[in-house]
């Protein structure tokens, strides 16, 4: 039986002091055994614990006895904790990036309008490259894969593989609909190291969500998955898309209420992108006073008393807020690898660097990294989206990502804004 309860009040006091004890004892045997200087040791623990610090914002949720700090951050304790520890002890070169979305598949039986893949029409990459490419990226130091479609269970024997190909230095969540589900198959995957399963529901009106879909019965579907993975033992989260309205009309209220009672640990608030569908619609407007409303609502339910009994919630509005960790996409903490083998700085950024059925992964991993060195203030999804759109539509394509020839023409003048606190202070720790 799967058990999954929120850490709040005194128990969060006591397991932020429990685990800067254990990176502290973890640490030691690092430096007793000379694979650390001791400046490097003080290094490492500043930068832990400043990262540490930048996570208090969340509600904190134990799965299965281990904790996640952030749905990005593997569950403590765990060998892909270490993992993603690991990152900070990086001192000769820029930090290691240690989260992949990675979408195995195009195909998926909704026809979504917003879909941010909507657009990226081809072949799925062949299965030994993503083989290929998973273990390189686990050989890279990648401590959280987040696994996606279309929707993944529709090709469910790619799906077992790859899951099959990651050992325990990472954790596994995977992006579904429910469609293509059963219990068997879950179970199977319980089994090979995948923590949570996590759905979409970005309307609580059964048949407004199932319109967004664009199926009568994906509401159903939802449901039944949510009850099957209970029952496999497997964690339930949930992502959502709100617009503006939706928190000052009672949307988000009772999306609150659903995500509880389906028994989620966690639900992922993902602010409105020009990407894929949407991206000819431009930056989605929401004022600096509708955002402080945002963050308000969203630390009324992670921090308050009154609301623990709720499902942690982890808000891109105040994740990429400069003063927390900004955009992280390209390789400074999360990229992600489309169904057709494109790298993208981020899901939401139709921009290409390669081809990983082309060209070599490491190449491409780093012509990336060269342009996205530091943690940036800027949503490149925003600010670049127009220009993108222009390029789509003026050079007659059919299909994003944006080619290696456009993409260049973006990231080559594109302005990224300042460097995030964050970051910055942990470059500096050298």
């Amino acid at each position: 039986m799967l058990k999954v309860r929120n850490v709040t009040g005194w128990q969060k006091k006591a397991f932020n002091l429990k685990l800067k004890i254990s990176i502290f004892l973890h640490t030691i045997p690092q430096l007793l055994k000379g694979n650390i200087s001791f400046k490097g040791f003080i290094l490492l623990l500043k930068r832990l614990l400043l990262f540490v610090s930048k996570t208090q914002h969340n509600k904190f949720v134990e799965i299965d006895g281990k904790t996640r700090l952030g749905l990005y951050v593997p569950g403590y304790p765990s060998q892909a904790f270490d993992t993603a520890c690991q990152k900070f002890g990086q001192f000769s070169e820029r930090m290691p990036c240690t989260t992949v979305l990675l979408s195995i598949t195009s195909a998926c039986p909704y026809q979504c309008n917003y879909c941010y893949q909507k657009l990226d029409k081809g072949k799925d990459v062949e299965l030994e490259t993503l083989i290929k490419t998973v273990k390189k990226l686990q050989e890279m130091g990648i401590a959280f894969f987040n696994i996606e479609g279309g929707e993944p269970f529709m090709v469910y024997d790619r799906l077992k593989i790859l899951c099959s190909v990651i050992d325990d230095r990472s954790e596994i969540w995977i992006n579904s609909t429910g469609a293509g589900m059963t219990l068997e198959r879950l179970v199977e995957l319980k089994g090979l190291n995948v923590t949570a399963i996590m759905f979409s529901l970005h309307s609580p009106d059964p048949d407004m969500f199932n319109q967004f879909m664009g199926d009568n019965s994906a509401w159903e579907t939802m449901k039944a998955g949510v009850k099957m993975c209970h029952a496999a033992g497997l964690a339930v989260a949930f992502n959502t898309c709100l617009m503006r309205d939706d928190f000052y009309n009672g949307t988000f209220e009772r999306i609150m209420e659903i995500v509880r009672d389906f028994g989620a640990c966690l639900i992922q608030i993902i602010k409105p992108k020009p990407a894929g569908g949407w991206l000819g619609k431009g930056t989605i407007e929401f004022t600096p006073e509708d955002l402080e409303y945002i963050k308000a609502k969203v630390n009324q339910y992670n921090l308050v008393a009154e609301f623990s009994g709720y499902p942690s919630i982890s808000a891109q509005v105040i994740e990429e807020d400069k003063a927390v960790f900004g955009c992280t996409a390209g390789g400074t903490d999360r990229f992600y690898i489309n169904a057709k083998g494109d790298l993208q700085p981020c899901e939401f950024l139709n921009l290409s660097f390669g081809n990983i059925r082309v060209d070599e992964f490491e190449d491409i991993y780093q012509k990336m990294r060269g342009c996205f060195a530091w943690g940036g203030e800027c949503s490149l999804c925003e600010s670049c989206s127009k220009e993108i759109y222009k390029l789509y539509q003026d050079n007659g394509l059919k299909s994003l990502p944006l080619t290696l020839e456009l993409s260049e023409k973006i990231y080559s003048s594109w302005d990224r804004g300042g460097r995030t606190d964050l970051y910055d202070k942990l470059e500096k720790m050298r």
